[in-house]
């Protein structure tokens, strides 16, 4: 018979004496990438190489805290890096609907903006007062009286000379007429017509000529205006040189080293000069305030204060949150933009250093994967909505200048959405081509110890809570070995841990204690299966009493305890299920009811097709197994899934078969294969606990067990109550790594060795199911015999025909 397990293999215990240190203050600081080195020299390698495509994908749980692994990783490490430069757009004078960008050192944005801020201050009081200072006036009043004078002078030479034919030249709200004179005076047309025919062909004549003249004069007008204009434009421009040559000179004397700006000021000064009206008139085009605020500039990304290359992470990377966007303004019912509503967004921010993002929140904001694809394909950052992106508006808007990328992007996420896009998207493992798969779990070794208690106290300083002495963090890293399920091995998810060890520091407050100790961690633990309680407590109170009907003492035929796992969310518990099995003569048949239902998973269709497979081999090795077989997990009103309960079948079928009873006091976890050997599942401590606290509700323990894979043993990490109940003999735990071993466990008898020629001894468990079988076997024979209408169906060898 198999022994029952000692409380030394269920529950691995840290050794307080295995500390060096009295509290963790005394411990120095840890990388909490240690114990992380294959992701770690990911990191290194990702971060170094600057080819196009190698991006980094952070693989891992959401336990595992990767913001602050990652984030702490590349501050780290871009400390030593020189800072990006700054980043902003200008105003385009040659095409306003495309703003331009301009690249400066950084910290020299501000000092830009801040200069050109000033000298458009300076403009704003210097333009219009030199056009209103008296010698700009008196200029200006000279030309157009010159201008004045030479019109003036035109048509009184024409005055004159028809004064000197006896003619006047008369003004009228038409224009100009001749007429002819009597004493320096119109003549009236009664004496014009009383003069003689020649005089009158000759005045007529003499008018004709004249007439001409002004004619010339006149259109000599226009050409006199233009050469006004030529001069009062030559005038304001050398007025408007003398008020803005030396502020202008000053800044571009500045910035000679700088291009961009040196472009920008000779645009600006084109632009004074091509609006000068917008200074003189009272009703200009353009108004001056217009022609000032296109001399800005809008400082996109300042760098000034940023150490080392930037690490953005960006919590909701939207579209808009990525590339930016270009705001607008309401003006008389109109939106309206320009070059200063353009707005960063995080790529603009992270352009010189990391961009980190969560790839479920870029999946799962429109538009938000492609545009990322695009930008890292095409190598430049492109403003603009998601509707100008996909041609979904016409409306005019700006289409700012692209600005170069030169950025790595962090993802961070789970393993199934990684395999996905590599599955589904052809183009992720050519824009992410380095993997930074973190541990799950750390090796529980003696050298690894010293490590961990340096992580625990690395999370506690970071969170600003009490030091743990050497109980804590033996406690903590029991904690922890439960949380990795096995004994050898320790959670690398440090947000548990930290969640854990802030909840042990408040329980340490209430205590008033100065130091985090055993009890304290364990009364978190305590509470955090407390709160989240509630269902398993009202589940096992189903069955303690009697509305799921689980039995926990006496024997019965093809009934046995089988033991599930319920996972919500991230609590997890055990409970026993009542699994059943009927046996009659049949065609070969172990109809699986929960697949039949269509409640069975496809592992645990595949689980019942292996048993079927196992008992036709050891019982029915040569000949038909005339057997038509149910299973059913009793009460189950949701799906089952996975193998574990395949071991527990197997039981319920040779028990059902052989009409051996089982022990109900015995529940039974693992998988089976086709030769019977007991396989190792998951979830073993929750079940065994679910069990137990069954149990013990329902009243006291006098030797109730659980049957589990031996390969399983070195996964248990059982909480104290079973261990006190094990100690105590009122509860056992049994390893087995034959279903024969489970089998003589439940039933308490032996299971029989074949003979050469097959046979089991009769009364041996094994025997008295094989001559069950045998029995089954005449009587589906003598029913074909005799043509019985009743079964009709042929026989099927071997069993494990689901439908």
């Amino acid at each position: 018979m198999v022994e029952a397990l000692s409380v030394s293999e269920v529950y691995r215990v840290c050794p307080e004496e295995a500390f060096s240190f009295e509290v963790t203050s005394e411990l120095a600081s840890l990388d909490l990438l240690s114990g992380h080195d294959r992701a770690r020299e990911a990191l290194d390698f990702g971060t170094a190489i600057r080819s196009d495509g190698f991006n980094l994908f952070v693989l891992g749980q959401p336990g595992h805290g990767m913001h602050g692994l990652v984030g702490g990783y590349l501050e780290e490490r871009t400390r030593d890096k020189p800072s990006p430069p700054d980043w902003g757009y200008l105003y385009n004078f040659e095409d306003p609907s495309i703003p331009l960008y301009l690249q400066l050192p950084p910290g020299m944005g501000r000092q830009v903006r801040r200069d050109i801020e000033a000298l458009t201050d300076e403009l704003r009081g210097a333009i219009p007062t030199v056009f209103e200072s008296e010698e700009y006036q008196n200029r200006l009043q000279e030309l157009k009286q010159a201008m004045g004078e030479r019109q003036r002078d035109a048509i009184e030479g024409v005055r004159r000379e028809a004064r000197e034919q006896g003619i006047l030249l008369l003004s009228t709200p038409n224009g100009f007429t001749f007429a002819p004179a009597e004493d320096d005076k119109m003549m009236s047309p009664e004496d014009y017509e009383k003069l003689p025919k020649e005089e009158r062909e000759r005045i007529e004549h003499t008018v004709e000529i004249l007439q001409r003249k002004l004619t010339q004069a006149i259109r000599r007008m226009p050409k006199l205006a233009k050469a006004l204009r030529d001069q009062v434009a030559s005038l304001n421009e050398e007025v408007l040189q003398t008020a803005i040559g030396a502020p202008l000179a000053e800044v571009e004397e500045r910035y000679a080293h700088q291009p961009g700006v040196t472009a920008h000021l000779a645009a600006i000064r084109e632009a004074i000069l091509q609006h000068v009206d917008s200074f003189i008139s009272d009703q200009p085009e353009i108004p001056p305030e217009a022609v000032f605020s296109r001399f800005y500039f809008n400082l996109l990304v300042d760098n000034a204060e940023t150490e080392g290359a930037p690490v953005i992470y960006q919590d909701l990377p939207s579209h808009q949150h990525l590339v930016g966007r270009i705001e607008h303004h309401v003006h008389n019912g109109t939106l309206l933009t320009d070059f200063s509503l353009i707005r960063a967004g995080a790529l603009h921010r992270a352009n010189g250093g990391y961009l980190v993002l969560d790839v479920r929140g870029v999946l799962t904001q429109p538009g938000a994967w492609e545009t990322l694809k695009r930008i890292l394909r095409a190598g430049e950052i492109r403003t603009e909505s998601l509707e100008q992106a996909y041609g979904l508006i016409s409306t005019v808007s700006l289409e700012p200048q692209p600005i170069p990328l030169d950025v790595k992007i962090v993802l961070l996420g789970e393993r199934l959405l990684y395999y996905l896009l590599c599955e589904h998207d052809p183009e992720f493992l050519e824009l992410f081509k380095v993997q930074v798969d973190l541990e799950d779990e750390l090796p529980r070794s003696e050298a690894n110890l010293s490590l961990y208690a340096h992580m625990v106290s690395t999370l506690a300083r970071e969170a600003s809570l009490r030091p743990l002495d050497r109980s804590g963090v033996a406690a903590t890293i029991e904690r922890a070995s439960r949380l990795a399920d096995d004994q050898q091995r320790l959670t690398a998810r440090h947000r548990d841990l930290s969640d854990l060890l802030q909840e042990a520091d408040h329980w340490a407050a209430v205590k008033g204690a100065k130091v985090i100790t055993r009890e304290h961690v364990e009364k978190a633990v305590a509470q955090q299966l407390y709160r989240a309680g509630r269902i398993r407590e009202r589940s096992h109170e189903q069955i303690i009493r009697g509305t799921v009907m689980i039995s926990t003492e006496g024997r019965a035929v093809g009934q046995v305890n089988g033991l599930s796992v319920l996972a919500l969310g991230d609590f997890a518990f055990g409970q026993p299920s009542r699994i059943t099995a009927t046996a009659r003569p049949g065609a070969g048949q172990v109809v699986d009811i929960e697949r039949e239902a269509r409640l069975g998973g496809r592992i645990h269709t595949k689980a019942v097709m292996i048993l079927s497979r196992f008992l036709a081999g050891r019982y029915a090795p040569d000949q038909p197994l005339s057997l038509s077989a149910s299973l059913a997990f009793e009460q189950s009103y949701g799906g089952i899934e996975g193998d574990s309960a395949s071991v527990a079948e197997v039981c319920a079928l040779v028990s059902a078969i052989g009409r051996v009873a089982l022990d109900q006091s015995v529940a039974v976890t693992g998988s089976i294969n086709q030769h019977g050997e007991v396989q190792a599942v998951g979830g073993v401590n929750e079940k065994i606990e679910g069990f137990f606290d069954v149990c013990r509700a329902r009243g006291e323990l006098n030797g109730q067990a659980v049957i589990l894979p031996a390969s399983n043993v070195e996964h248990l990490m059982l909480k104290a109550d079973v261990r006190e109940a094990m100690a105590a003999g009122t509860f056992r735990i049994f390893a087995v790594r034959h279903v024969d071993e489970a089998l003589a466990l439940l039933t308490g008898d032996a299971l029989g060795e074949a003979d050469e020629s097959g046979q089991y001894p009769p009364q041996s468990i094994n025997g008295r199911v094989q001559a069950r079988l045998g029995a089954f076997r005449e009587a589906v024979k003598a029913a074909r015999g005799h043509d019985d209408p009743a079964d009709d169906s042929p026989v099927k060898e071997g069993g494990g025909d689901h439908g």
